[in-house]
């Protein structure tokens, strides 16, 4: 498994942005977690809040809910058109396509 060991993933606050440059509209991460995910009508999956706000603006990120940080990460790891970026608190991406490998 790429990233950081699930334990420490596991106790960290996440947060997570899909870059729309790069989604090529399979819709995984829809599948995965339709509460942090969805697609607007351009065909692209972006971030929702928790209030289910949909936020347009590129680079936007939400907080990745507790019950959810395995789904997302999956979603990340999963991505064909590995657009989707899952951080820690202090920058470090632990699922996507700039997460170390262990």
């Amino acid at each position: 498994m790429g990233g950081a060991p699930v334990a420490e993933v596991a106790t960290d606050q996440l947060q997570v942005w899909v870059d729309q440059d790069l989604c090529t509209g399979d819709g995984l991460c829809v599948q995965y977690a339709p509460e942090v995910f969805e697609f607007d009508i351009d065909g692209l999956a972006y971030v929702k809040t928790v209030d289910g706000e949909l936020l347009m603006a590129p680079g936007s990120r939400v907080d990745v809910p507790a019950h959810l940080r395995l789904e997302v990460i999956d979603s990340a790891k999963e991505c064909p058109g590995e657009c989707i970026h899952v951080v820690r608190g202090d920058g470090v991406e632990v699922a996507g396509p700039e997460a170390e490998e262990d």
